[in-house]
């Protein structure tokens, strides 16, 4: 019983972490351009006016998307409590897996956004 509240906590872990750092991102966009912290993208480093959009977009994005998959990651673990240890490992491995593809399949609704609304080199349209 014991691991399948660690698996809980660590699928439970790649939502709350969305909708945390989507709320960051999205109400408080990193003050300068850098290669450490926050959507960093050749097209979202070009200037301030695409970092702050990108950082915009993209946490609004994780946040929903986080709330999202945060309750289907919840009750996908419930029919599993009492189950052996093996089958609480791959259902938590295959939800954890499906949650990383969703996270990183994130990027490019924001890339479009970037895209249609900034040219190449940057300048708002």
């Amino acid at each position: 019983m014991w691991f399948w509240w660690f698996m809980f906590c660590c699928d439970i872990l790649i939502p709350v972490t969305m909708i945390a750092c989507g709320r960051m991102m999205w109400k408080h966009c990193p003050k300068n351009i850098n290669g450490l912290m926050g959507y960093r993208t050749s097209r979202s480093m070009k200037n301030m006016d695409t970092w702050k959009f990108a950082h915009e977009h993209c946490g609004e994005l994780w946040w929903k998307i986080g709330w999202i998959i945060l309750i289907p990651s919840i009750i996908v673990h419930i029919p599993f409590y009492k189950t052996d240890d093996n089958t609480i490992g791959v259902v938590g491995g295959i939800l954890a897996t499906v949650q990383v593809i969703i996270l990183i399949a994130s990027i490019f609704p924001t890339e479009r956004a970037l895209k249609r609304n900034f040219t190449d080199d940057g300048i708002r349209r």
